[in-house]
């Protein structure tokens, strides 16, 4: 299937296996935090390498897929590697070793007596395992079990501290994933009845002998499952309240991959299941609705985490409006967008982390003066809030030119709408992080309403939901390399999107092409089209 038979078979469980074998051997050196950090930042630097070369091939020689164990499809397990898979491992194994550097400075710096920190290596290596099985699923089961074993990681994350308000924000984490799961399941389990197989490739083509009605309500129940973890409003609600609370390490993570998990499965879905046109328009509005509302709720924070969380389900907005138009065009724009978003939203977290140690605070009425005090901060901070505003020449810029660009090709009322949201969303944008730059680094701090408090001692200032991630002690002065590095590394690869963005953006018009003409996946799965059981595709 693969024309890589001898390589690609033997990489493409590697994503999956590294992490969860070096969970374990985290788990039996617990006691030894030097060597347990090392495995994990050693397994997610082979990740980053091996996923690296899974884009090469797949964008080389076309998508490849295994049968895990042997078994024949649709019965066995089945790996897919395309252009999209392999990109969104790339992108995700880079997030997840920047960060995990990034916690590890932390707690070097910030101490760890107080916390169970030897939870945190295991825990987050089999969330990076969760990830690449999502990505890497060729069928229904797997794909759900690749969103459990991350949300199950998840929750440990979330709560990591025991702290009041984590606690109560990891309640209602866990209702809200529960409920998405069980919709999940239970779209499985209709799709299973209606075809007798949970293959993907093997559903599509099954998928033209059911009757439109029936094939309408799996993908709507699908749809929805994968919504509430895309945070696609009206089912976003949950995630504002859920990611503050979490340590800077994994609230990063959480707001640049986990979302974006939850959008794979809507493109994979619409690609290969829904019947042609029948959700676009659906897509489109709730995109519009995501832009407009997130941007209003962001506007209205004056805490910079709960702001960037507004900000970031305002941003999925733009990824449903790819989508809904249901071309080569709009796909394109969307695999762009989603790996510049992927990238900057994770930086303004791990940033906004920094400005927590160092100023003891991310709350806008305390802060002030941080231009003056850590002109390098302010730099962190300005070059991914300018992208994430989509100012020219920045990847921003150039995905939401993509986007507009095929709204216009299209040329509906619908699409010109979404046009004017896409527009008016990036102005409020940047507005809302020209508020922030005003008020915490541009303004001096004796003018902040209460910039007294951010003055106080740092364990009387720092409450129950600080970024702190091992310990309530923090060390204001110099700021750590350990965190700043991995920092200044997704501002560089982010950067690096604007520099490469003519071949980056070929990779995701062949990507976009592949996803359009879902006969290339169906082959690379079933093998020819005579092999094929009856039924045809849309």
């Amino acid at each position: 299937m693969s024309p890589s038979p001898g390589l690609l078979p033997a990489l493409c469980p590697l994503p999956v296996l590294i992490p969860l074998l070096t969970a374990a051997a985290t788990l039996i050196v617990g006691r030894k935090a030097r060597v347990q950090q090392a495995i994990s930042v050693a397994a997610l630097t082979t990740v980053v390498a091996i996923s690296g070369v899974l884009l090469y091939l797949a964008d080389r020689d076309g998508m490849g897929a295994v049968q895990v164990g042997g078994w024949d499809t649709p019965i066995g397990i089945t790996l897919v590697v395309d252009r999209l898979s392999a990109g969104m491992l790339l992108v995700s194994s880079i997030v997840l070793l920047a960060v995990l550097i990034f916690a590890v400075g932390q707690g070097i710096s910030d101490g760890t007596e107080r916390q169970p920190t030897s939870i945190f290596q295991p825990t987050y290596l089999i969330l990076s395992a969760g990830v690449s099985l999502a990505f890497l699923a060729g069928d229904l089961f797997n794909l759900f079990v690749g969103f459990e074993v991350l949300l199950a990681a998840s929750f440990v994350l979330l709560t990591l501290g025991a702290s009041a308000d984590r606690v109560r924000a990891g309640v209602s984490y866990v209702m809200v994933s529960m409920v998405s799961s069980l919709i999940f399941l239970t779209g499985i389990a209709v799709a299973y009845a209606a075809t007798g197989t949970l293959n993907l490739a093997d559903m599509s083509v099954r998928m033209g002998t059911v009757p439109l009605g029936v094939r309408g309500a799996i993908c709507a129940v699908l749809l929805v499952a994968f919504g509430i973890k895309a945070a696609v409003f009206p089912l976003s609600n949950w995630l504002p309240d859920s990611y503050p609370t979490a340590p800077a390490p994994v609230t990063a993570v959480f707001a640049g991959l986990l979302t974006k998990v939850g959008v794979y499965a809507i493109i994979r879905v619409h690609a290969l299941l829904l019947p042609a046109g029948t959700f676009d328009n659906v897509l489109l509005v709730c995109g519009l609705l995501t832009m407009v509302i997130g941007i209003l709720g962001a506007i209205a924070q004056s805490d910079i985490k709960r702001l960037l969380s507004f900000t970031l389900v305002s941003h999925i907005g733009y990824l449903m409006f790819g989508v809904g138009l249901n071309s080569v065009g709009g796909t394109t724009g969307t695999v762009f967008y989603v790996v510049h978003h992927i990238l900057v939203q994770t930086t303004l977290f791990l940033v906004v982390g920094l400005i927590e140690r160092q100023a003891g605070s991310a709350s806008l009425s305390r802060l002030g003066g941080l231009l003056a005090a850590s002109p390098a901060l302010a730099l962190l901070f300005g070059i991914p809030a300018l992208n994430l505003g989509g100012i020219p020449p920045f990847s921003g810029y150039i995905g939401k030119v993509r986007l507009l660009q095929a709204g216009a090709a299209d040329g509906s009322v619908l699409a010109w709408m979404l046009i004017a949201g896409a527009v008016v969303t990036s102005l409020l944008t940047l507005y809302v992080m020209a508020r922030v730059w005003s008020k915490a680094f541009w303004r001096p701090r004796v003018q902040a309403p209460e910039g007294e408090l951010a003055d106080a001692a740092p364990s009387a200032l720092i409450d129950e939901s600080t970024d702190v991630l091992f310990d309530d002690r923090v060390d204001p002065g110099r700021m750590p390399r350990l965190m700043v590095a991995p920092t200044a590394a997704l501002i560089v690869v982010a950067l690096a999107l604007t520099v490469f963005a003519g071949p980056i953006l070929g990779i995701c018009r062949r990507t976009a092409e592949d996803l359009n003409d879902p006969q290339r996946y169906l082959d690379t799965v079933l093998g020819p089209p005579e092999t094929w059981q009856s039924g045809g595709h849309r």
